[in-house]
């Protein structure tokens, strides 16, 4: 049995990190949700930066909207829905057949407004009405302010994905949120069932501090860190507090481990991905690790998460004098920064090939 088949049946979902209009074009999604197990999708500005800039597959709809007086956020937003409500179309028999359990796809908020809880709010609402899909999770990163839009968010009926997690105190404060929207539905009177997922970004946490700590601790840390929020996890979701959203219908903010593509070519190339074999959990995957985890992957007793084994990794980390929750915030400002940076060139990139399409056109 492929390894993909494994973790299934072990009750981890597996997601595709990646989308590109050539992915669904060409069936090549399509085959990945009828082969290779995969039951979602996750996209960022990293990901869609790569996906147009690399491609002439967006030029036609890039010409046609520019030409009508799109441009910036507008235009990309426009693409953006175009790709992921079509496959969010693909993963419906999915989302129906495990009632919403699984088969999301995600869009994130403008990176931009990281700091903006209000202006966060406004662009989900904004972007979940025009997908007009109960599949589509809106990412919204786990910053102080966003975790005060991320409440709003789930008040107002929109299924989340909080983004750029990087420890479980990050982890709890996002849960913590996502309860608070549930608390004002119930009170107020509305339906508490309200989706979300709560990405746990891991391989950054090795490649950060890898010229910090001893060789014994390199690729060991996001693993751990990812152990100790998945113990979090499970020991919320036993509790008396979610035993009555459970009892309505609620469906558990499940836990996801993203970043899980090896950064570092001396390790095994599916490592993060068999490491993390937990029940109840996602993993979203690079389409190169999907493809290696398939060709080659194999779980074994090293893929289960050892509790035990993960705190003495944290309490090594401390020995060296590296704190985890301080260094978990810079890994959040760092990658606030970095997805900022990817969104203006996405823009940029946008607007460039607009110009020249345009231009073209007229010629």
């Amino acid at each position: 049995m492929r390894a993909t088949k494994e973790l299934q049946q072990l009750g981890q979902s597996l997601w595709l990190d990646n989308i590109t209009r050539d992915l669904l074009s060409s069936g090549t999604l399509a085959r990945y949700i009828d082969d290779y197990a995969i039951t979602g999708l996750t996209s960022n500005p990293t990901i869609f930066e790569h996906a147009i800039g690399a491609s002439d597959s967006y030029d036609a709809a890039i010409r046609a909207k520019a030409a009508q007086g799109e441009s910036g956020e507008g235009l990309f937003f426009h693409l953006a829905l175009e790709d992921l409500t079509h496959a969010a179309d693909l993963f419906r028999p999915v989302f129906e057949k495990t009632e919403g359990v699984d088969g999301w796809v995600s869009l994130e908020v403008s990176p931009l407004l990281a700091r903006d809880a209000q202006g966060t709010v406004a662009a989900a609402l904004d972007l979940h009405g025009r997908a007009n899909r109960p599949n589509l999770f809106i990412k919204i990163p786990g910053t102080p302010e966003g975790i005060v839009a991320i409440e709003e968010a789930i008040f107002q009926g929109v299924p989340v994905n909080v983004t750029l997690l990087f420890s479980p105190a990050q982890y709890l404060a996002a849960q913590e949120a996502y309860w608070r929207g549930l608390d004002r539905r119930v009170a107020a009177g509305r339906d508490p069932r309200v989706a979300s997922v709560a990405s746990l970004f891991v391989s950054r946490w090795d490649v950060a501090i890898r010229q910090t700590l001893p060789a014994e601790l390199h690729n060991r840390v996001g693993i751990a860190i990812a152990t100790q929020t998945y113990r979090a996890y499970r020991q919320s979701i036993g509790s008396d507090r979610w035993l009555k959203f459970a009892m309505a219908g609620v469906l558990p903010q499940r836990l996801l481990f993203a970043s899980t593509g090896a950064k570092d070519k001396a390790v095994s190339d599916t490592l993060y991905v068999e490491r993390l074999a937990a029940t109840d959990t996602i993993n979203t995957m690079p389409e190169e690790t999907l493809l290696a985890f398939y060709e080659h992957g194999k779980l074994s007793k090293e893929s289960q998460l050892d509790w035990a084994a993960a705190d003495a990794v944290i309490s090594e980390c401390r020995a060296h004098g590296q704190e985890p929750d301080v260094l978990a915030l810079r890994l959040q400002e760092e990658g606030v920064a970095a997805f900022a940076a990817s969104w203006r060139g996405l823009l940029s990139g946008v607007a460039a090939k607009a110009d020249a399409l345009v231009k073209e056109g007229a010629v």
